[in-house]
């Protein structure tokens, strides 16, 4: 059971005053390359500039280190980038979390290279898993880009989203092939139809509604995360064992356990992506708060950053203060591909510096977790060092 009082004593470092909700992109400090000693060594996001051309922009875990051996005297022939006598200002802002830093250092990329921003971030593209809706015969694919269509993920790596493609097809009769159909009694078809696991559309075995019907049953897997056709087949299967049909009930069980199989394989974090909800709570750049940066509607929205000292002097909960401060969160108006790789890389990375909490909607959202969270990374905040 975490120590409230105790972990709330501890947050009183942070002044009241700056822990309020935060833009994405704070006023840069800045430093003259002669005041490195002034520079505090911290997760930083920095950007040299000089007289002429373009800055140079990098972040790092430890700013003034870093600083110093960009900027020292050593010699020229040295593999390691030297800027001494080049750079003629320093700006640089704090991060407490990776998540943080990067989305802050692709949007300075974005702002001052707006032509080699993607080379610069070097950020990987997230993989969906696309249904293809808009299509007359739809199927589904895999995909690195946020166009039309259903779009479902993200998943960690290309593999998982295959393995996860694979095995939920397997749970309907949509077409896997990748041609534009021109349906046709003469159509030769292809070995997924002679097995059953295709409607055959392309031979007008069905009508276009009929296949249709099956896309969306699909769909409607993907919207539910598998309960649409998990349901109904545990319904079966109790009604099929209260009859003492145990050779049924045995079938369906194992249907049952395959759509669960097919369930795991989509992951933490794979949803609708207009439908992505979460919340990660991360350390701040300011001692004694915590930040929580929710993810709505696939993308990343303002952080919200608490100080917890205020809680225990004005009898308040922190129950009562996440309430108040998610009552004002408003979902973003389209999924943000760049948003989704952060998330992605952040989550399955072994450098992970918080929590992550996936919910459906913000009325839905589990307070109870998102409280122990909050208290398990603040207490990690606050833990001495030897």
């Amino acid at each position: 059971m975490l120590d409230w009082p105790n972990l709330v004593a501890q947050a009183s470092a942070c002044d009241p005053k700056t822990c309020a909700k935060i833009k994405s992109v704070r006023e840069p400090l800045k430093a003259h390359p002669s005041n490195l000693d002034q520079i505090p060594d911290r997760p930083a996001v920095f950007l040299l500039r000089a007289a002429e051309g373009q800055p140079y922009l990098a972040r790092t875990t430890l700013l003034r280190r870093r600083l110093k051996r960009i900027l020292s005297d050593r010699e020229r022939i040295s593999r390691v980038l030297n800027l001494k006598g080049v750079v003629e200002e320093i700006e640089y802002w704090l991060t407490g979390s990776q998540i943080e830093s990067t989305l802050l250092f692709v949007h300075l990329a974005q702002r001052h290279f707006p032509e080699d921003w993607q080379k610069i971030a070097r950020l990987k593209p997230p993989t969906f898993l696309r249904l293809t809706l808009e299509n007359q015969f739809p199927r589904t694919m895999i995909s690195t880009r946020l166009t039309r269509g259903f779009f479902y993920g993200p998943f960690l790596t290309r593999a998982a989203a295959e393995r996860f493609e694979q095995s939920m097809l397997d749970l309907f009769q949509l077409r896997r092939c990748e041609e534009n159909l021109a349906p046709s009694p003469e159509h030769p078809g292809c070995m997924y139809g002679e097995m059953s696991k295709c409607l055959r559309p392309c031979q007008e075995i069905v009508s276009i509604g009929e296949y249709r019907g099956e896309a969306s049953r699909v769909e409607q897997f993907l919207r539910t995360a598998g309960a649409s056709l998990r349901e109904p087949a545990e319904s079966a299967r109790d009604r099929a064992s209260d009859a003492m049909q145990f050779e049924e009930a045995g079938q369906l069980h194992a249907r049952v356990e395959r759509i669960k199989e097919v369930e795991a394989l989509a992951g933490d974090l794979a949803r609708p992506v207009n439908e992505l909800c979460g919340v990660a709570v991360l350390p701040s750049s300011d001692e004694g708060c915590i930040e929580l940066w929710f993810l709505l509607g696939g993308a990343w929205t303002d952080p919200q950053r608490l100080h917890l000292a205020d809680l225990q002097g004005a009898g308040g909960s922190l129950d009562r203060q996440l309430r108040e401060v998610i009552s004002q969160l408003k979902p973003a108006s389209a999924p943000n591909a760049e948003h989704l790789a952060i998330l992605a890389r952040w989550y399955g990375s072994s450098w992970r510096d918080g929590e992550w909490i996936g919910f459906e909607s913000l009325e839905k959202l589990p307070y109870r977790r998102l409280v122990n969270a909050v208290g398990r990374v603040l207490s990690k905040r606050t833990q001495p060092t030897a």
